[in-house]
C-alpha cells in the first residue's frame, strides 16, 4: 500500500480500500491492528483532542501576527483566517462540531508576546491573554484548554507567570512563539524559566515563528520559501536544537518540549545528529545523543503534516506515547486534519494515543 497526503477522496473510498488500511500498523505486521481491534473511525467515535490552535485575544498593546510581510498568502485566504482567529464559538465550536473534534487547546496566535520589545509591555500583554484564555476555558470547560503565554523578554516575571497560569488559572502547558526579539530558549538566561516549567510539570510548546530580521540569501528573491512553505520549519527545528545543544535537558532532565507540524521534520534528521555530533566541537558536552532527547524529552504532534510515511517516521523515532494530534485550526482545515487521524494506519490504541491520550497525559487535561 503506497502513503500519500490524505485527501477527501480518500476518505470517500471504497469499502476494500478502507479495510486494506484499517489493515495496516505502523509499528507492526498489518494482523497486527486487526488482532488490537484497530482499523479506520469512520463512524466520528473517536475523542479527539488538537493542541496547535491559534486564537487572537483582545485587549493586547502586541497585537500582529506573523502572517504579514514577505509571505505572499492570498488574500482570500488571510481574509478568512483573520475571520476565524478572534472567535471562539460562532465559527470555531461549529467547525468543532461538524468534524468531530472533542476539545481545542488554545494558545496566543504568533508572534504573540514575543514579538514585543518593551519587556514590562510583554509582562501585561502575557498576563491579559493568560487570564482571557483562563475565562474561554472556564466558560467551555470541555471543549477548550489553553497554553498560557510567557513574557521572555523578563525571565523572572515568566517564572512568575508560569506559577500563576498553572495555580491560579489552571492553564494546561506553555506556548512560546519562536525566538524572543531574537533570543532563544537555550540561552542561560532563560535557566530559570526551564527550572519552573520542570518544577510546575508543564510542557512548553514550540511554535513557529519568523527568523530574526537579517539576511538570509536562500530566501533571497523567492518569497514562496517564507513561512510555513520552508522557513519556519528550518527556523524552529533549529531552535529546537540549540535546546538540546545547550544541555537544557541535561540540566532539566524532567522537562518537556513540544514540537509541531511532525517535530519540523526532526525525526528525519536524527541519525545524522547522532554520527555528526561526533565530529563537532560541542560547546556543551552532552550526556546522550542527540536522538536519545526525542521521546525523552521531545515530543511532536500531527500539525499541518497528513502524511502516513512521516507519521510513520514520527512514531518510530520518537515513539508513539510522543506523538500528539493538531490541527493548526484555522491555517489548517479541520476536515482534512481530523481525516487524515481517522484513517492513517494505525491500531486503535495507537490511534486513540495520538488523538487524545497523550494530551491528556502530557498536558494533564
Amino acid at each position: 500500500m503506497s502513503t500519500s497526503h490524505w485527501t477527501r477522496r480518500q476518505a470517500l473510498n471504497t469499502a476494500a480500500g478502507a479495510a486494506a488500511l484499517a489493515g495496516a500498523s505502523v509499528l507492526a505486521s498489518p494482523g497486527t491492528a486487526r488482532a488490537h481491534g484497530g482499523g479506520a473511525d469512520p463512524h466520528g467515535r473517536l475523542k479527539i483532542i488538537a493542541i496547535e490552535e491559534a486564537v487572537m485575544l483582545p485587549g493586547l498593546v502586541t497585537q500582529g501576527t506573523a502572517l504579514g510581510g514577505a509571505i505572499p498568502f492570498k488574500p482570500e485566504v488571510t481574509a478568512e483566517w483573520f475571520k476565524r482567529l478572534p472567535d471562539v464559538t460562532e465559527y470555531r465550536l461549529a467547525d468543532m462540531d461538524a468534524n468531530g473534534v472533542t476539545m481545542q487547546v488554545l494558545s496566543l496566535t504568533p508572534p504573540g508576546v514575543q514579538m514585543q520589545p518593551d519587556a514590562a509591555v510583554a509582562v501585561r500583554d502575557a498576563q491579559v491573554a493568560n487570564d482571557a484564555l483562563a475565562r474561554i476555558v472556564d466558560a467551555h470547560p470541555t471543549r477548550f484548554g489553553g497554553l498560557a503565554a510567557l513574557p521572555l523578554q523578563d525571565p523572572q516575571a515568566a517564572v512568575r507567570e508560569a506559577r500563576r497560569a498553572v495555580h491560579d488559572l489552571k492553564m494546561a502547558g506553555f506556548l512560546v512563539n519562536g525566538h524572543t526579539n531574537g533570543h532563544y530558549l537555550d540561552e542561560p538566561q532563560f535557566r530559570p524559566v526551564w527550572a519552573a516549567l520542570e518544577e510546575l510539570g508543564a510542557a512548553l510548546y514550540l511554535h513557529p515563528t519568523p527568523a530574526p530580521a537579517g539576511d538570509w540569501g536562500l530566501l533571497k528573491d523567492r518569497p514562496e520559501l517564507v513561512g510555513p512553505f520552508y522557513s519556519w520549519a528550518a527556523e524552529t527545528g533549529g531552535h529546537a536544537l540549540r535546546v538540546v545543544l545547550g544541555g537544557v535537558f541535561d540540566d532539566f532532565p524532567g522537562a518537556r518540549l513540544i514540537v509541531g507540524h511532525m517535530g519540523e521534520f526532526l525525526p528525519f534528521h536524527t541519525s545524522r545528529l547522532d554520527v555528526q555530533v561526533r565530529n563537532i566541537n560541542t560547546r556543551v558536552p552532552l550526556k546522550r545523543k542527540p536522538s536519545e532527547y526525542f521521546g525523552r524529552n521531545i515530543a511532536v504532534t500531527t500539525s499541518g503534516v497528513m502524511d502516513d510515511t512521516v507519521l510513520r517516521a514520527a512514531i518510530e523515532v520518537v515513539g508513539i506515547d510522543n506523538v500528539l494530534f493538531a490541527i493548526d485550526y484555522p491555517f489548517e482545515k479541520s476536515e482534512q486534519a481530523v481525516g487524515f487521524l481517522r484513517h492513517a494506519p494505525l491500531t486503535r490504541d495507537q490511534r486513540e494515543k495520538i488523538a487524545h491520550r497523550n494530551a491528556e497525559r502530557l498536558l494533564k487535561l
